[in-house]
């Protein structure tokens, strides 16, 4: 692996786990008023974690924040480990972000979403060792 491409891994990476510690953040500050941005820092977080893989994997993809797509693309590395069900969570990605498509998720929802991103940590954290 080249340096640069082990740079670029390592900067998906932090990006990654900057969206998981705004996630613990908002949850610790009280997850009730924090519902959509604790969503779209999930969604963030999946995301980056699933194309860290790729790129690890030295796999091109297009930009998309499509999880679905990109899960599929890992599948194609890992069938078993990427058995990912991400629900909606792409939809917090672009399209929620917009006044007139706003969707404020509850409580639980929330926490579901940042359970999946947690999930999509530890495994790309896990594979890429």
């Amino acid at each position: 692996m080249t340096s640069d491409r082990a740079e670029y891994i390592k900067n998906w990476l932090l990006r990654a786990n900057e969206d998981i510690s705004v996630i613990n953040s908002l949850v610790n500050a009280g997850a009730e008023d924090y519902t959509s941005s604790i969503c779209f820092h999930a969604q963030q977080a999946s995301e980056k974690f699933l194309k860290a893989f790729l790129v690890y994997h030295n796999i091109n993809f297009p930009r998309t924040h499509d999880l679905d797509y990109l899960v599929i693309e890992c599948q194609k590395i890992n069938t078993e480990e990427f058995e990912i069900d991400f629900k909606s969570l792409t939809d917090f990605g672009v399209s929620l972000r917009y006044p007139d498509d706003f969707y404020i998720p509850d409580v639980k929802e929330a926490l579901e979403y940042r359970d999946i991103a947690f999930n999509v940590k530890e495994i790309v954290e896990r594979l890429m060792i």
